[in-house]
This record gives C-alpha cells, sequence and structure tokens, in this order.
C-alpha cells in the first residue's frame, strides 16, 4: 500500500512526536496554558502500557495498544483545533479534562497485576466501564476537581458503539461537543491508522477472547469491517454531530492542505481492502503486512 499523505505529516507510531504536536495544538487554542497536568497523564499512560505502573501489568491486546489510544488522543485534539479555527474556544480545564479522558480511555483492557489470566480483551465488552472505573481512581489520587470524574465518564461513554449519545446528560459547557469528538477520535485514529488492516487481524483474536459474537473467522471480519465502514459514516454524521467537518479546517490552517486527509486514508484501506478481498481471498494475509516502528 502506499504511504498516505496523513502519516507524512507527524509520525504517530513515535510517542514523542505524538505528544509535540498534542501539545503544539493545545498552545495553539489556548495560548498559556499549563500543559504539566496532560503532560503527566500521558506519561503515566505510557508508564500503564509499558507495564510499570503501580498495580498493573503491560498491554497485551494487540488491536487496542498504546498506538490505538495515541491515534485517538491525536485525531480528537485535531478536531478539537479544527474547531476552535471555525470559532469554537474551549476553556483550559474542558481541553485537560477531555485529553486526560482520551489518554485513558482504553485503561480497561489493562489487567491488575493479579489477574493474570488470559489477556485484557477478555474485557472488550465492559472496557468503557473499567476504563471509567481507572478514571475515578486517578482523579481522586491527582486530586483534580470532584466533578472531573463524572464529566469524564460522559465523554467516555461516547466510544461505545451502541450507546445512545442524545441519552447523556453533559455538563455545561463544550463537553457535549468533546463528548462526540472523543467517539470520533476514537473511530478516525483507529481506522486512518498505516497499520489498520493488519491490525484488523489481532482484533479478530480480541473478539474472539472477549465473546464478541458475529465473526466466525477472520475472513468474515474483514468483508464485514467493509460494512463497518458505512456504518461508521452514518455514525459520524447523526450520533457524533459531524463533528469530522472539523478535521478540514485543521489541515488547512496547521498545514496548508485544504483536504480531509482522515477521510482520504481510510477510503484507501477500505478500497484496498475490498481489493484484497475480491482478488486474493485465499491469501489475504499476505497482503495486509505493514509493520509499524517500535515505540
Amino acid at each position: 500500500m502506499p504511504k498516505s499523505p496523513l502519516s507524512r505529516l507527524v509520525d504517530l507510531h513515535d510517542l514523542t512526536a505524538v505528544w509535540e504536536e498534542v501539545s503544539r495544538l493545545d498552545l495553539l487554542m489556548c495560548p498559556g496554558m499549563d500543559l504539566a497536568p496532560i503532560s503527566a497523564a500521558y506519561q503515566d499512560m505510557r508508564r500503564l502500557f509499558a507495564g510499570r505502573y503501580p498495580g498493573y501489568r503491560a498491554c497485551n491486546t494487540r488491536f487496542h495498544d498504546i498506538h490505538h489510544t495515541t491515534d485517538a488522543l491525536v485525531a480528537m485534539t485535531r478536531l478539537m483545533h479544527g474547531a476552535f479555527v471555525s470559532g469554537a474556544r474551549f476553556s483550559e480545564p474542558e481541553i485537560v479534562l477531555a485529553e486526560i479522558s482520551a489518554v485513558f480511555h482504553d485503561s480497561g483492557y489493562i489487567q491488575t497485576s493479579e489477574d493474570t489470566k488470559g489477556t485484557g480483551a477478555q474485557y472488550t465488552a465492559c472496557h468503557v466501564d473499567r476504563s471509567i472505573i481507572f478514571l475515578d481512581r486517578y482523579f481522586l489520587e491527582r486530586s483534580f476537581p470532584p466533578q472531573w470524574p463524572g464529566i469524564s465518564a460522559e465523554l467516555l461513554r461516547c466510544t461505545g458503539l451502541n450507546v445512545d449519545i442524545e441519552g447523556i446528560e453533559f455538563a455545561p459547557g463544550n463537553f457535549n461537543l468533546l463528548g462526540r469528538m472523543l467517539g470520533a477520535g476514537d473511530l478516525l485514529g483507529q481506522m486512518a491508522d498505516r497499520t489498520y488492516l493488519k491490525k484488523l487481524l489481532y482484533l479478530y483474536e480480541e473478539f474472539q477472547e472477549g465473546h464478541i459474537p458475529g465473526f466466525a473467522s477472520e475472513l468474515e471480519l474483514l468483508q464485514k469491517t467493509v460494512r463497518f465502514y458505512e456504518a461508521t459514516r452514518t455514525r459520524l454524521a447523526h450520533d457524533l454531530g459531524g463533528v469530522d467537518r472539523h478535521m478540514r479546517a485543521h489541515f488547512k490552517a496547521r498545514w496548508g492542505i485544504d483536504r480531509d486527509l482522515y477521510a482520504e486514508t481510510i477510503r484507501g484501506h477500505i478500497d484496498y481492502l475490498k481489493a484484497v478481498l475480491a482478488e486474493h481471498p485465499e491469501d489475504y494475509r499476505r497482503f495486509l503486512r505493514r509493520e509499524a516502528p517500535a515505540a
């Protein structure tokens, strides 16, 4: 597969480059803001996934890995910046709370030190609730405002594919918008990842361990990914309020590129997947390989 224009701007498999881009966009949206709380959370997330966070094992899910988390963080922050360019204004606490929520939105896949059976994929169906519990403790231990856990829970629920977002009672301010941006960032980040098609094979492994029905084989999951793409477009347009429209404004303001590179990249992935399934249904694995550099 050819390298997409999106992957040339920032190396999203470089965790330092990810933080540099997120912090740059934060300061564009809120000049002079204190980045320390987000920076600390970002480093805590790195320790969590590496198995260096007290009480937890290292991440052992290969689809929902650290790069999935950072992909979602970058995508959400880009949406926020695009909205800012178009006139939205986010307060410093809103930015901090939203990005810490993104940083730990999949902490529910991480097993505790005592939980040594299987992998974190066994919690696929309940990982959002587990992530909310992790963040409850995180905010408390670091003396964040007492209302933050509840607000963060509202944002995290927007990443659940079967959640009725209209039924969520968001806190005042921009949290309704930010929740939808986190939900959109979660989808856009993973599907635009340059290793997305290869990682779908890992997603099948996770679904099997997590007892997620509807996928009898890797091939069936790949075939249904094409339908998932169409469902995602509908979800973005309706449930998530069309917030993906802000990507184009971000790329124009940040890079001078008047295009939505996420939409283009994802469409390219799906077109390639369709071709592989049509032309190589027996040896599709050979055409989905794309190695990611080491973290």
